[in-house]
C-alpha cells in the first residue's frame, strides 16, 4: 500500500500504537521490530485487542483483511509522519545537543504552551521510532511544535529532520559522548550540525549561543537569534523585579505566528543573562532590547542558564509576553533525574542520574563544589558509550575529584572500579545498594550522577 492511500486511512483511525497490550479502539497498529521481538507475531492480538488496522512486514502471518502489508514497517511508520507533517504545515522547532536537550525542551514547552496550543515530545522519544510517533499526534489545532532530536550515530539527526522538517533549530551543546558511535568529537560536531545543515538547506533559523565556539564554527549561513552571558548589571540598570509586557501583538497575522526580528539592528544578542544564584537553586538574571528581568527556578546547577535563555529566546521571538515567560520557566518542575533537588529524611539531594558524559560530569561536578554547603558526598556512576576512550574519560573524572576533595566519593561500575583504587568503587548497583544499606549516610549534601544505564536512581531509598 502506498503512503497516500495509507494516509487516509490514518486519517480515520489518528491514533497509533506500537504495543499490542496497549491498543485503543480503533487505533492503528504498526508491527515494529527489535532485537528481542517481532511485531508482526503480535498483529492479530492488536487487532483482538481493539486495533482497527495492523501494518506489518511480514507476507507470511497475513490472514485478515485488516492486515497491511507493506516492505518496511519502520520506514512506512517515518513515511508517514512526513507525510503528515507536510500536510500541517505546523511551524516546528527541531531541538538537539549533547547535553541539556531535553531540560530546553521541556522549558521551551513551558514557556510556548502560555501562549499556543503546542505538540512537543513526551518524556525522551526523541530517536527514530520516538520522532515519528510524536509527530502523528500532530493535528490542525496545534500551533507549534517542539521535537527533541537524540542521536549515536553519524547521519541519525539528519534522518530526522527529513522527516520532522523543522523551521526552526537549537542545537545546546556539543561534548563528548556516545563515542562508540560517533568515533570522535569531531564526529559529535558533525552529527549535531546535520541539523543545521538542513536548515541551511531549506532556509530555516536557529536559536544559538552565542559563546559557544563549536556552535558559531557550524553556523555560518544561517539566520541566527543569539544568546549570550551578559555582564553583571550596573547601580543604574538594577534587575526590575516586576517585568513589563512585551509589545502587544496579535497571535496571528494572515494566518501566521507573529515572531519579533531575529536579531537587534546593533547586533547583541537577542537575549543575554546570567547567573544570579544557583544555592540551592538556579536564579537568573535576563534582559533584553525591552528591560531587565530576573527569574527562579526549580533547577539545579549554573551549567542550566543555557537551557533557560534558549527557552526564553524561542518564547521572545514567538512573542510570548515577559511575564509569562518566567511565571513558565519559575513553575517548570525537573522530572525523570535530570537536574533535581530532592530533600529526604536524612540528606539533601541533587539527582541528575538519567544520562552522563564527560561534558556533563564536569559540569555537575564543578557546579557541586561551588555549592556552599557542607558536608559533601558524591555518588557517581560509569559514562557509558565512550568507546575506546573510555578508560581514560573515566580517569580524568578521578581526577577532578581528587582536586574537589569532596568528604565522601562512592564511584560505580566497571569502568570507575578498574581504573580507581583510592575511592569505594563498586562493580554493580546491587553492591552500592548493600553498601548503603549498611553504611548508612546521614546529615549529607549528595550529588548523585551516572548514566541511566548504571540505574543509581535505585540508591534513593537508601539516603
Amino acid at each position: 500500500m502506498n503512503i497516500g492511500a495509507l494516509y487516509q486511512i490514518y486519517q480515520q483511525h489518528p491514533v497509533i500504537s506500537t504495543d499490542s497490550r496497549n491498543c485503543p479502539p480503533g487505533s492503528l497498529f504498526f508491527a515494529l521490530k527489535g532485537e528481542s521481538f517481532n511485531g508482526n507475531h503480535f498483529a492479530d492480538k492488536a487487532l483482538a485487542a481493539g486495533c482497527s488496522y495492523a501494518v506489518v512486514d511480514d507476507p507470511s502471518i497475513r490472514s485478515d483483511d485488516r492486515h497491511i502489508l507493506v516492505d518496511d514497517v519502520l520506514q512506512t511508520l517515518q513515511q508517514l509522519a512526513a507525510h503528515h507533517r507536510r500536510t500541517l504545515h505546523t511551524p516546528v522547532i527541531a531541538i538537539t545537543g549533547t547535553n541539556g536537550k531535553t531540560t530546553t525542551k521541556e522549558l521551551v514547552a513551558a514557556v510556548l504552551a502560555t501562549k499556543y496550543h503546542l505538540l512537543y515530545t513526551s518524556g525522551n522519544l526523541n530517536n527514530h521510532i520516538g520522532v515519528p510517533l510524536t509527530l502523528l499526534r500532530l493535528r490542525p489545532e496545534h500551533e507549534i511544535a517542539a521535537i527533541e532530536m537524540g542521536a549515536n550515530h553519524p547521519g541519525e539527526i539528519s534522518a530526522l529532520c527529513r522527516i520532522a522538517q523543522p523551521d526552526y533549530g537549537i542545537i545546546t551543546n556539543v561534548g563528548l559522548a556516545h563515542l562508540e558511535g560517533f568515533g570522535s568529537f569531531e564526529g559529535v560536531i558533525q552529527t549535531k550540525g546535520e541539523l543545521y545543515d538542513y536548515l541551511r538547506e531549506t532556509k530555516g533559523k536557529i536559536f544559538i549561543h552565542r559563546d559557544n565556539p563549536h556552535l558559531k564554527s557550524i553556523a555560518a549561513g544561517l539566520e541566527q537569534i543569539a544568546y549570550g552571558e551578559s555582564p553583571a548589571p550596573t547601580d543604574a540598570s538594577r534587575i526590575q523585579t516586576q517585568p513589563t509586557n512585551l509589545s502587544p501583538n496579535e497571535r496571528f497575522t494572515a494566518g501566521k505566528i507573529q515572531t519579533q526580528p531575529s536579531q537587534p539592528e546593533n547586533n547583541k544578542p537577542f537575549v543575554s543573562g546570567r547567573v544570579q544564584c544557583a544555592h540551592p537553586l538556579l536564579s537568573i538574571e535576563w534582559e533584553n532590547a525591552e528591560a531587565h528581568y530576573s527569574v527562579s527556578t526549580q533547577l539545579v546547577g549554573t551549567y542550566n542558564l543555557w537551557n533557560v535563555l534558549a527557552a526564553i529566546s524561542v518564547g521572545l521571538y514567538f512573542n510570548v509576553p515577559a511575564q509569562d515567560i518566567n511565571r513558565a520557566i519559575s513553575e517548570y518542575q525537573p522530572s525523570n533525574n535530570r537536574s533535581q533537588r530532592q530533600k529526604t529524611a536524612h540528606n539533601e539531594l541533587i539527582i541528575d542520574a538519567y544520562n552522563a558524559n564527560p561534558s556533563s560530569m564536569e559540569a555537575a561536578l564543578s557546579n557541586f563544589a561551588s555549592l556552599p554547603v557542607t558536608p559533601k558526598a558524591v555518588i557517581l556512576g560509569d559514562m557509558l558509550e565512550l568507546g575506546a576512550e573510555c578508560l581514560r574519560l573515566h580517569a580524568e573524572i578521578v581526577k577532578q575529584l581528587d582536586r574537589y576533595a569532596f568528604e565522601k566519593v562512592f564511584l560505580c561500575g566497571n569502568n570507575f572500579s578498574s581504573i580507581c583504587s583510592e575511592y569505594q568503587c563498586f562493580p554493580d548497583i546491587k553492591a552500592l545498594s548493600r553498601h548503603l544499606s549498611s553504611h548508612q549516610l546521614r546529615g549529607h549534601f549528595i550529588l548523585i550522577k551516572g548514566s541511566h544505564g548504571i540505574h543509581l536512581e535505585k540508591i534513593i531509598d537508601f539516603l
